[in-house]
């Protein structure tokens, strides 16, 4: 690619008595050739990992109740990028449980988590497009601090990234007007099949761009970061969204943010697409040994509610419930098997002398227990 150009520094007149430079990235839509030799090999290796990857989640049996804690670890990762406290304990408790102070941090994870299951659910009518990200975006938004900043909508105004003003700003996206156009290309370059590229060059290539974009007041790392999920989705790469990406991402900010700004200032795309490549490889090393963890985890906890007599079948259906909701209290675990109270608190009682449940409050009531040893394969 020793011919890409990123783009170009465009001057805008704001005010008579006031300008600035944006930046406007060049149209993609089109073939590139690749002279890095080096992405090829790391194109191989991430393309192995990601299929050994997709692999478990097709044959772990019961899968779809461990893939809610990918979600969620997916979604408290991007949240940190954008400077959120909430943990991987924090997102698993309800709002009640949650200090006032830290709710809105809690609420954004929530709605990063209910963004992905809703953008999942929709690609079964939707292909990846301009409508699903923003239907996406609109759910990111909802009832957090963006919710001010047009949810669902493109930005009709100058936004900027760093910086108090747009006079101190780390980097300036595109003129808005030029977003109709630069969204429409994008789309466009990820359905153009007649293009010979790779598909994971195609994401990386797509999430610079859409970065650079930046086609929403608020919320674009995290929508930008979400679309890599749905577009292996989409491309059957992965059947579920068991790569967390944003872990990579968030362990490796400061280079995360300077191989996209180095694609801007110096036309380098290869150097960010071999950064990609190896966090898909890095990802879906650490997500198959959590899945190889998780089946070992599994095994010893059968055997052990192996010894619980007439209520094995129950303690079997508890224990599928807690790897999709590994904290729990007694009225969730009574909801859920449909018993009564006292048959409920009984069998969490057993779990706890089991050693699979913890008690994590310290209170006599309201009591809340967790499935520790399963929840820190996701902790970061």
């Amino acid at each position: 690619m020793n011919k890409y150009t990123s783009g170009e520094k465009k001057i805008c007149n704001a005010k008579k008595t006031h300008q600035y430079e944006y930046f406007l990235p060049a149209l993609i839509n089109k073939d590139f050739t690749i002279s890095d030799k080096r992405i090829l090999v790391a194109l191989e290796n991430a393309t192995r990992l990601l299929g050994e990857l997709n692999a478990y989640g097709n044959l772990v049996p019961d899968v779809n109740f461990f893939i809610q804690m990918h979600v969620i670890s997916e979604a408290v990762s991007s949240s940190k990028i954008e400077g959120t406290k909430t943990g991987m304990d924090d997102a698993l408790l309800p709002e009640d449980e949650i200090d006032p102070e830290k709710r809105d941090d809690w609420q954004e994870v929530k709605n990063y988590i209910d963004a992905m299951n809703q953008a999942i659910e929709n690609l079964n009518q939707l292909p990846v497009s301009i409508r699903l990200i923003k239907e996406t975006h609109k759910t990111l938004l909802s009832k957090v601090r963006g919710t001010h900043k047009l949810p669902g909508q493109v930005r009709n105004s100058q936004n900027w990234i760093g910086g108090a003003s747009i006079n101190s700003a780390h980097f300036i996206p595109p003129h808005d007007k030029h977003i109709t156009e630069l969204l429409s290309d994008w789309e466009n370059f990820w359905h153009n099949s007649a293009l010979n590229i790779p598909v994971l060059i195609k994401v990386a290539i797509g999430h610079y761009q859409f970065e650079t974009i930046h086609p929403f007041l608020d919320g674009n790392g995290r929508i930008g970061r979400l679309l890599i999920s749905l577009q292996l989705i989409e491309r059957r790469f992965l059947r579920y969204p068991v790569l967390y990406i944003s872990d990579f991402f968030e362990t490796h900010r400061q280079e995360y943010y300077e191989s996209l700004d180095r694609v801007r200032t110096h036309n380098e795309i290869e150097q960010w697409i071999l950064f990609f490549l190896e966090g898909v490889a890095e990802t879906s090393k650490k997500s198959i040994n959590t899945f190889e963890n998780i089946i070992k985890l599994r095994g010893s906890f059968e055997r052990k509610i192996s010894k619980l007599g007439r209520k094995v079948q129950r303690a079997q259906n508890l224990l599928e419930f807690l790897f999709s909701k590994p904290i729990v209290n007694v009225n969730n675990v009574q909801n859920f098997l449909g018993v009564e109270y006292a048959a409920a608190n009984n069998l969490v009682q057993d779990f706890v002398d089991l050693k699979i449940l913890t008690e994590i409050t310290g209170f006599s009531r309201n009591r809340y227990f967790a499935m520790d040893e399963y929840i820190k394969f996701f902790r970061k």
